[in-house]
């Protein structure tokens, strides 16, 4: 049984070259995602804060996003902020994601290229899928870039 339920259980990781500073990238995703929209409207339809603060921890925000060609909505708690290293951790409490995984947990860090301007931002999922004919969530990893590089070009045209 134990061996089984390991199957369900993944990480996904991913980085993607960027020219926007990491504190920028950081400061939108996490501090103004409202702006995400404005940046990536084809993929990101709105954020809504339920609780808490923007940026804080226990802060709760719905998501309406289009993924794989459907609208979609999900619910995630801030779970850890560190501005210093410009990471967040965020865990998904309700929508369309928890159809098909008992539980997700998204992280995200980017930080300064070496030696030249631009960031390295870097996803990371950890996820336990409901059942084995759910697919590891690759699709969405690559919505996580695609979002990434329009923040980054939506940063680098208010400058």
């Amino acid at each position: 049984m134990a061996e089984e339920a390991s199957s369900l259980v993944g990480i996904l990781e991913t980085t993607v070259e960027l020219k926007s500073s990491p504190e920028k990238l950081h400061d939108m995703l996490v501090g103004r995602p409202h702006d995400v929209s404005n940046a990536s409207p084809s993929n990101v339809q709105g954020a809504e804060l339920h609780e808490g603060e923007h940026g804080q921890v226990g802060a709760v925000i719905s998501w309406n996003y289009v993924h794989d060609g459907e609208a979609k909505v999900v619910k995630a708690r801030t779970e850890s902020v560190d501005p210093e290293n410009n990471h967040v951790t965020y865990k998904v409490l309700e929508g369309d994601l928890m159809n098909e995984y008992k539980s997700f947990v998204i992280s995200f860090q980017v930080t300064p290229k070496e030696g030249e301007p631009g960031s390295i931002a870097h996803w990371h999922f950890e996820y336990e899928k409901i059942n084995e004919e759910v697919a590891h969530p690759e699709t969405l990893l690559q919505f996580a870039v695609e979002v990434s590089k329009e923040m980054d070009a939506h940063l680098l045209s208010e400058e």
